[in-house]
């Protein structure tokens, strides 16, 4: 991937002082300002290549509309729950945070709410300060031999899992994603949902709040599980029914909750706040020290590697972005642009695009499928007004336009280089090309059946046109062109010298109207690469 151009930051929050002295220790422009409301946030932004933010800033469609020159938006913590990730992808604005940066921390605090649910904890602290002496009122239980399950088997979720193990307990759990080989291999014996609530004596949530996530303990769940179960949630609030949650604490279903997040922040429900066998947080699981600076270290790093074009990490709807960081991939991006560009041209008066069929041909291209289809589809939307297309917003910009992308890949291949080829249908006509890479170069080999003798370099002003092979045809076209002032600097003709083909001509500048070679051939179209 080419290096995006990262000038201006943002932070809006209080973020850890290495991040800005990161930032600008590689020339990017930093400015601070904290506790802004929406409106100041929208009048500032314009001005800003990048925001930095933590939880408290919430980064709206209004505010991403507002934001002209924004190209990322990072998040000193783990989740993007306060950015709206799809308007941010839309307009082609990468999205990271910091997926390790807190997990310690985070996993710390489920350990020790865990730890004070089973002792009563802080029920006998604020006893004590009351100058009580209730050793009989506050019986606890052991954590030794008893089943904690674990929804959610990422970085925190494993972390939780390998430091209850060291206090005896037997870890369960579930996730969608993480192979259950994976997490055998550090002690954690997966399950579906259904085996899991009934084993366990302690649950505990470690899931993206996600519309599959959004009351996954409610009473149903609660109604399967052991009588006296103990929840924790340091992850996000709304993936323990709240309302179901205060109901199975007053049956004595839940025997107790350790919460840390909750659905509003901070919650003016205080039911389960002053609930005796619930304790609360009020969002602790990042705030240490640590993990404080190693968020704010972690964006300023991953922007500052991005921006050099070394790697992409923590990006997290860009994931495409990532197997773009080598020199060989700059120049595919590049063939799949101009292979875009000029179906784009030759189907102007074709509009609208309905379908696109790209096919990448030969090993070398085996793992650059993603980036292909997108640059492809780039070069194919580049003129449509308004777009703005990236690799980051190309295919849900094609989706929204209704245009039906696909993408396959043929192992085998003549050309060292791979082959892109695209067919597009617009209008009920169909055009296709096939391009490769010669000595680093972008070549057209074909274009809707017309294989040319020598591959096309697709750079500088080019003119493409059908016709009916004859005698005078490049004389005829070379001086209409003359007459416009425009020079020939190459010209190529395909191999076959029959029936109506595609040629090119390579130009000194553009025609002002492609159309005055019409009376000479039946399609003209013309572009700069």
């Amino acid at each position: 991937m080419a290096p995006i151009s990262i000038k201006t930051v943002l932070i809006s929050e209080s973020v850890d002082p290495r991040c800005k002295a990161l930032l600008e220790a590689n020339g990017i422009r930093v400015t601070e300002k904290q506790n802004m409301k929406k409106d100041e946030l929208i009048a500032e932004i314009k001005d800003y290549d990048g925001l930095v933010v933590r939880s408290a800033t919430k980064v709206t469609a209004d505010i991403i509309d507002a934001a002209s020159n924004l190209k990322i938006i990072g998040r000193a913590g783990t989740g993007v729950d306060n950015v709206d990730v799809d308007a941010a992808t839309k307009k082609g604005i990468i999205v990271m945070n910091t997926p390790s940066g807190n997990s310690i921390s985070a996993a710390e605090l489920t350990c020790a709410l865990l730890m004070s649910l089973s002792r009563n904890v802080p029920q006998a602290v604020i006893s004590m300060r009351e100058g009580k002496w209730d050793r009989k009122k506050f019986m606890g239980t052991e954590l030794y031999g008893k089943v904690l399950g674990i929804v959610g088997l990422g970085r925190i979720g494993k972390e939780v899992a390998t430091r209850m193990q060291s206090f005896g307990m037997r870890t369960i759990g579930y996730d969608p994603i993480t192979p259950p080989e994976v997490s055998a291999s550090w002690g954690v014996e997966q399950m579906d949902l259904e085996q899991l609530w009934p084993q366990c004596h302690y649950i505990t949530v470690h899931t993206p709040l996600l519309p599959s996530t959004v009351g996954l303990l409610n009473d149903e769940s609660f109604a399967k599980c052991k009588k006296g179960v103990k929840v924790v949630n340091c992850a996000r609030g709304g993936i323990i029914d709240e309302a179901a949650l205060l109901r199975a604490l007053e049956s004595g279903q839940c025997g107790g909750a350790g919460l840390d997040v909750f659905v509003e922040e901070p919650p003016q429900d205080r039911s389960l706040v002053n609930h005796p066998n619930v304790i609360s947080c009020p969002h602790l699981g990042a705030s240490t020290k640590e993990a404080q600076a190693r968020c704010g270290e972690d964006i300023a790093l991953q922007m500052v590697d991005m921006v050099k074009g070394k790697k992409l990490i923590g990006a997290v709807n860009a994931q495409v972005l990532a197997s773009t960081f080598s020199q060989d991939c700059h120049q595919m991006i590049k063939l799949g642009e101009a292979v875009g560009a000029v179906l784009q041209s030759c189907s102007t008066l074709k509009k609208p695009i309905s379908q696109v069929q790209i096919t990448t041909q030969g090993d070398c291209m085996k793992s650059s499928s993603g980036y292909m289809t997108a640059s492809v589809m780039i070069g194919l939307l580049n003129h449509e007004s308004g777009l703005g297309p990236n690799l980051v917003n190309v295919l849900s910009l094609a989706e929204a336009s209704g245009v039906a992308v696909t993408h396959t890949h043929c192992p085998a291949g003549d050309p060292a280089g791979g082959v892109c080829r695209a067919q597009i249908m617009a209008s009920g006509c169909s055009y296709k090309a096939s391009g490769s890479l010669q000595g680093g170069v972008p070549v057209l080999l074909e274009l809707c059946d017309s294989v040319f003798r020598q591959p096309v370099p697709l750079t500088g002003n080019l003119l493409f046109f059908k016709a009916s092979a004859n005698p005078q045809l490049l004389s005829s076209v070379a001086g209409r062109l003359a007459t416009e002032g425009v020079e020939i600097e190459s010209y190529s003709a395909p191999a076959d010298r029959s029936g109506d083909l595609w040629y090119c001509v390579g130009m000194s500048s553009l025609l002002r109207d492609p159309g005055a070679l019409l009376p000479l051939v039946k399609e003209a179209a013309q572009l700069s690469i």
